[in-house]
């Protein structure tokens, strides 16, 4: 069973747990109906059937879901074969921590990423990730984090992993070290009072970052910061390589925002066009 697959059995569990007391906190339980009519009696002679012909019992059809609903996302949502077992990149043990636009991985996965968490939280989006299997790592500035736990935990519930992206959301690149490890260590710190979980992965403010970042991430407890391949906003994929097609190790960026439906459907239909499976960072820097 890979890592994956356990921690959606897991996340399933916690899901039910919190729905069953949820449910008994809220109203009785409901039972379904017991069907009261006795079986017939082999006493009372069963009824013929009838030789004259009965109209054609008329064709049940499903009406297709409205679009833009969370039916409709999850129909329009790719199929996907379940990701290979995940071979995780090496790490080195001593000296700068990596920084990666794209893991160093050859396997037909790809990642989705979401950044921030202070703008806009679509109220579907938890229901989304679960219903259509779509592993996500959250990275959150801790500010938005606390003040939104609820949603961003059922996102976690739902399987997404809460990784590092500062405070203050402030360029980092040239500050002192002092200052980049508070923003780094201090963010780290609140989300794993939250989530219950130290972030592993760090990305920095719009991309900019130098040594010093790496060498404060590190100390933070961070394995790897994180860039991205492509953008996705507003329900289109950008491109920030040569190639114009999603490749193996690739991450996708997205935010927070409104479209952030659009933006999930969209990043699953270019891991698909590109013969890829979503996977889930984690599984891969360990």
């Amino acid at each position: 069973m890979s890592a994956t697959s356990a921690r959606r059995i897991l996340a399933a569990a916690t899901l039910l747990a919190l729905l069953t007391l949820s449910a008994c906190a809220a109203r009785p339980v409901f039972h379904a109906r017991q069907i009261t009519a006795a079986p017939p009696s082999p006493s009372v002679p069963m009824p013929m059937p009838s030789t004259s012909p009965s109209p054609s019992a008329a064709p049940t059809t499903t009406a297709p879901p409205a679009p833009g609903s969370l039916d409709w996302y999850v129909s329009q949502a790719p199929t996907f074969p379940e990701a290979p077992p995940p071979q995780p990149v090496p790490l080195t043990a001593t000296g700068a921590i990596p920084f990666w636009h794209r893991l160093p991985t050859d396997q037909k996965v790809a990642f989705i990423t979401i950044d921030d968490g202070g703008l806009a939280r679509p109220p579907a989006v938890a229901d989304f990730i679960w219903r259509a299997h779509i592993p996500v790592t959250m990275f959150l500035n801790s500010p938005a984090a606390e003040e939104h736990d609820d949603y961003f935990r059922q996102i976690q519930v739902a399987g997404g992993i809460v990784e590092n992206h500062t405070i203050r959301h402030t360029s980092l690149a040239g500050r002192s070290y002092d200052y980049q490890r508070q923003e780094i260590c201090g963010a780290a710190d609140k989300l794993e009072t939250l989530f219950g979980k130290r972030a592993t992965l760090f990305r920095p403010p719009f991309g900019e970052y130098d040594s010093t970042t790496l060498t404060a991430a590190r100390d933070c407890g961070a394995k790897a910061v994180l860039h991205w391949s492509e953008t996705v906003h507003e329900g289109k994929v950008r491109y920030q390589t040569p190639e114009k097609v999603v490749q193996p190790g690739d991450v996708l960026l997205m935010h927070f925002r409104p479209a952030l439906m659009d933006d999930l459907l969209a990043a699953l239909k270019a891991i698909h066009r590109a013969g890829l499976t979503p996977a889930l960072l984690e599984d891969y820097i360990r």
